[in-house]
Formats: C-alpha cells, structure tokens, sequence
C-alpha cells in the first residue's frame, strides 16, 4: 500500500521528490504519476505522462500538437481520475497527496474525487484561500493553502511541504476505512436524514426513534451541497436507509434557486435499491441571498426575510406541480421499497396556518400531483399532520424502519 502522488514533473518535480522522499523516510511507499506536458520530468516516475494522456482517451503528442493548455489540464485530469480509481481498486493506494497551481489543482482534486469517502485526500494548492468549492465538490479533500507559490523549495514552503507531507502521514497510520453499511467507530447500520432549519423538530424527533431502534443517523443540511453528499454516500453503499425529509432542494432546482442540488437529486437510492421514506419538507421555498440577489422577474411574488443574507421565495400551485411530479416520477423508479409521506397540514415551520407561507392551495397542487402520477408499487401514507408535529416525524421514522427490516 501506497501513497499517490499526481502532479507536473517538469514544473513541479523538485518539490514533488521533497514529499516524496519525506514520506518514504517515515517507511511509506509512493507511486508518482507525472502530468507534465513540455519538460522533462526531474526524476522518474511511476506512471509516465504517457500513460497518462492515453487513460483520457488521447496521447501526448496530440496533446502538445493542440498546444491547448486547457485541453491539456483536462486530459491531465480524466487520466488521472482514471488511473486512481484503477490503483484504489486493486488496493494499491491509501491516500492521494498532490501540489500545485490552478492547473495542478484541477488534475490532483479530480483523482481525489474519484475515491470514496475516508480515503486520506490532501491538495496544497495556491488556490486553497479562495473557493474551493469547484475543487472539492462534495469529497472530504483537505485543502492546505500552499502561501507562497510553489515554485522551489525555501523557508516558507519548505515547512508547508513537511507539514503536508507529516499530515498526510498521520492520516495513513491512523486511518480507519470506512466500509458499506457500517460507520467507523461502531457497527449500527447507516440512516441517511436530510434537513433544514424550517424542518429541524421533524427530523430530531425522527432521529431519536431510530437511535432508540439501533440505527446511527446522518443529518445532511439540505443546502445543494447536503443534498449531493447524501446521493454520493448512497451511491458508494454506505448507507442502509433514507429519511428524505427535506426534498427542498428540487424547488431551487426547478424554479432556479440558489441551493439547488442538481437534477440528479432523488435518484441515488432509487438506483440502487436503499429503502427510502421521500417527504416534502420545504418544498413551499426556493432560497436567494440577499434581496437585491433576487432575480428581477421574480420580484412581484411573495418572500420571507430569514435574514439578511437569506431571502425565501413561496413556491406557487404551478410550481409545485411539477415538483410533484418529479417527486413522483423519481420514486417510482426505485428499485427498493419506497414511500411516499405527505403532511396535510404544511410542510415547513413557516407553511403552517397564520404563517407567511402558508398556501393551502399551492400545497395541493403538489400533493395531488403526486397522488395521480406515483406507480401503485409505492406506498403512500398522508397525515393529518404537520411536518414539524411529533406524530408525523414518529410515523416516518417507524415507516422506514418497516422498510429496512424488510430488506433484511
């Protein structure tokens, strides 16, 4: 077992021998894989810039005849994903250690994110002050701001590299992986939960009836960012049921909000078969910024204030329709069992009656259009309830856990 290291021999290649020769000083063995383009690598690697380029589907030289630097990170970036994914699998490979400017950045995160939660994933980036969202998606890669450019070894970067190079150290000695099904610290199987502040009664109440059953739950913020996270832990088998609470994120998906989670949400354990209870939690918001953040032709409907740096949009009839009808269709298509909960009397903190979002009418239209489009196979249960009421969260807890222990 080893740890990878992905980057420019030729620009990098000083730097990279310093953490290289680092980690093999604490008895770990490396594999370097080069993704220089024009100079010579400045020793040699493990895996060649060739091998490289021909993982992404092109070779060197059509690279260096495009004379494209961007084609270039991006082939860099394919072949490197490509060949990790392929190193991880045949258990060559504990962690992944890369260094570099925008270009490095890019083809070093992109094999990070190519390998399941857990897995040690360390970027010293120039980059790592600024966003790094693009870089880090919804992997846990941890970014080491780099200070100075990297460009040669001196008393600012060469304590940066040994850090890097010691942190990633301790990651791989005291590494526990995380295996399906099971958490590292205990051998409860995986609830995955999603919420929002307007739903956080629902899902605490929930959460206490299945640890009481045996279960660990994972909350996911519903925030876009939350929502792609739980779909990827699904869909890399560590997790044994979904309490999807808050489905939110398909407004801002279909209306245009701002924390949207891609139209991909919804879809993971369907795919693959993981019981899941699907509500509604939120659906009656799209979220924006600030107000002057809200786009223009949205400027005559109805908001609420959450503060100042959060305005909510109310979801209308029309709208929630077709909510409900990707709601629906998504469900429909779960190859697990799979229910449907609707709370009859509003589906957020603020969707309640008296409160600012409360809209009778706009609430049906999502509920009947997921009444007239959900295939008989799966299960629908409404309850005169609302989302954040006891009864309702207690139902759904105990609902999915009649779905699990069915599974079994």
């Amino acid at each position: 077992m080893a740890v990878l290291l992905i980057g420019t021999l030729d620009t990098k290649g000083t730097e990279y021998q310093f953490v290289r020769d680092l980690l093999r000083e604490r008895g770990l063995e490396t594999i370097v894989i080069d993704a220089g383009v024009l100079g010579e690598p400045k020793f040699e690697p493990d895996v060649d810039r060739r091998r490289l380029f021909e993982a992404a589907g092109t070779s060197l030289d059509a690279v260096r005849a495009a004379g494209d630097r961007g084609q270039a990170v991006s082939a860099g970036a394919a072949g490197a994903a490509k060949i990790t994914n392929e190193l991880f699998r045949q258990g060559r490979i504990q962690g992944v250690l890369s260094l570099g400017g925008s270009a490095g950045t890019a083809i070093g995160t992109s094999a990070m994110r190519a390998l399941p939660f857990g897995v040690p994933k360390l970027m010293v980036s120039t980059l790592a002050s600024g966003d790094t969202r693009p870089y880090v998606g919804t992997s846990d890669i941890a970014m080491l701001h780099s200070v100075v450019d990297i460009s040669g070894i001196n008393r600012i970067s060469r304590r940066v590299l040994t850090n890097a190079a010691s942190a990633m150290i301790g990651m791989i000695l005291y590494h526990s992986p995380l295996t399906p099904h099971h958490s590292p610290s205990s051998d409860k199987p995986l609830i995955a939960a999603t919420m929002f502040g307007v739903t956080t009664p629902c899902v605490d109440a929930a959460k206490q009836v299945l640890e009481a059953a045996g279960y660990e739950v994972l909350v996911f913020h519903a925030t876009g960012t939350g929502g792609r996270a739980m779909e990827s832990f699904i869909r890399d088998g560590l997790i044994d049921g979904v309490l999807d609470i808050t489905t939110t994120e398909l407004a801002d998906e279909l209306v245009g909000g701002v924390l949207t989670a891609g139209p991909d949400r919804l879809t993971a354990a369907a795919l693959r078969g993981v019981p899941q209870v699907i509500s509604t939690g939120a659906i009656d918001m799209v979220n924006f910024g600030a107000p002057e953040t809200v786009p223009e032709k949205f400027k005559p409907r109805r908001f609420y204030q959450h503060n100042q740096f959060v305005t909510l949009m109310r979801t209308t009839p029309e709208e929630n329709d077709r909510i409900g009808l990707d709601i629906a269709q998504k469900a429909s298509a779960a190859k697990g069992p799979t229910a449907i909960m609707l709370p009859l009397r509003g589906v957020s903190a603020i969707d309640k009656e008296g409160g600012p979002f409360w809209w009778p009418e706009a609430d049906f239209a999502l509920f009947q259009r997921i009444r007239n489009e959900l295939s008989s196979r799966v299960e629908l249960v409404e309850i005169d309830a609302h989302i954040n009421d006891a009864s309702f969260a207690q139902a759904a807890a105990r609902k999915l856990l009649e779905l699990v222990l069915r599974t079994r």
